[in-house]
């Protein structure tokens, strides 16, 4: 990715940041071009203070930049004024309303981040050719397993039927993976949705089960455990969401004719979870013992007195469960940081970020 430029949109958020520090640590000479509308659908200051990790990693990366535009992906003139200024050869968009359930009770967020403002980037990627122009040669897109809905079959393959959303957050995604097949169709934009499953890690984001559960139990309130208990997440690392993304970006869908001299389009869809569902009870043990372990919680700590086993919620799923398959034969890869390891970095950065230790 030498002297490339690369569009990442939603770079405060938490895979966009992480992309930018991995991709300015690991590649010389890229330039990283970052927009961010900096909601407060959580607490910005995490949102800052990843901006300032970027910002601390670039003092020592001399033929490397990155440029932070601080503005709306649905604002089709300032998009289309990016492509027109910085010419990216790689678009990750990452940028969008996400969460299951704020998506019940907030649509309107959802259809302008998730629908407007991906036909925004879609529209600019198709006008990058417009003159001759090399223009996008990857156009690289968050969805996620909650395109997957209330599909009973497990593991979750790509190659399975998606047509039954259960929240309007899983509807735009769906929608956007559609989108792009239009586009990489009709004007041949190489394209590849990646569906994350449940990512987690240090500067997570506050509204996710195990941010949240912290928060709560710090605070001696009471946590909610759905289902009973008997939910099952692919948890998986950010750190090995980041390194399938880099992967993936270096390898475009190849632009390839039919048999009818039109475009084939150069369009994928990737799983990137764990491949490893973990059960939400075991998952809350580990966390505790890792929050004691860092110091977040004090030894003695009552967690039975703090537990509540809760009906399912509207619009969540009983399982989320990759099948990582086509991942591992086309990029060698596979996430593989332990439950446990993962939930001992969260709680360690926790403690320093809240606790000032």
């Amino acid at each position: 990715m030498r002297n490339k430029t690369i569009l990442v949109t939603g770079i405060a958020g938490f895979i966009g940041s992480n992309l930018a520090l991995k991709l300015l640590e690991n590649e010389e000479n890229i330039h990283i071009i970052g927009v961010d509308n900096m909601n407060d659908y959580y607490d910005v200051s995490i949102k800052e203070y990843r901006l300032q990790q970027i910002d601390t990693l670039l003092k020592s990366k001399k033929n490397s930049s990155f440029t932070y535009i601080k503005g709306n992906i649905a604002d089709k003139a300032l998009i289309d004024e990016i492509f027109k200024k910085y010419k990216p050869s790689i678009v990750v968009n990452l940028a969008a309303q996400a969460g299951v359930r704020y998506s019940i009770t907030n649509p309107d967020a959802y259809v302008e981040s998730n629908l407007i403002g991906f036909y925004n980037l879609l529209e600019a990627a198709r006008h990058s050719y417009d003159n001759g122009e090399a223009g996008v040669e990857h156009f690289v897109y968050a969805s996620s397993s909650s395109v997957y809905g209330s599909n009973k079959k497990v593991p979750y393959s790509t190659d399975d039927k998606v047509d039954n959303p259960v929240s309007l957050y899983a509807a735009t995604k769906k929608s956007n993976e559609l989108m792009a097949h239009a586009y990489s169709k009709l004007y041949n934009i190489p394209s590849t949705g990646l569906r994350f499953f449940t990512v987690y890690g240090p500067a997570g984001r506050p509204d996710m089960a195990y941010f949240g559960f912290t928060d709560k139990l710090r605070n001696n309130e009471t946590i909610q455990i759905f289902n009973y208990g008997n939910c099952k997440r692919d948890f998986t690392y950010i750190d090995d969401i980041v390194e399938g993304v880099i992967r993936i970006m270096k390898k475009a869908p190849e632009r390839v004719n039919g048999e009818d001299g039109l475009p084939i389009p150069p369009y994928k869809v990737y799983n990137i979870g764990n491949n490893q569902p973990e059960n939400l009870l075991e998952f809350v043990d580990i966390l505790q013992q890792e929050l004691i372990r860092a110091g977040v919680l004090p030894e003695d700590y009552d967690f039975e007195a703090h537990k509540e086993l809760v009906p399912m919620q509207p619009g969540d799923v009983p399982v989320t469960y990759a099948d990582t398959t086509p991942l591992e034969n086309d990029f060698g890869f596979k996430p593989s940081t332990s439950l446990r390891d993962g939930l001992r970095a969260f709680a360690k950065w926790y403690k320093e970020f809240y606790m000032g230790d």
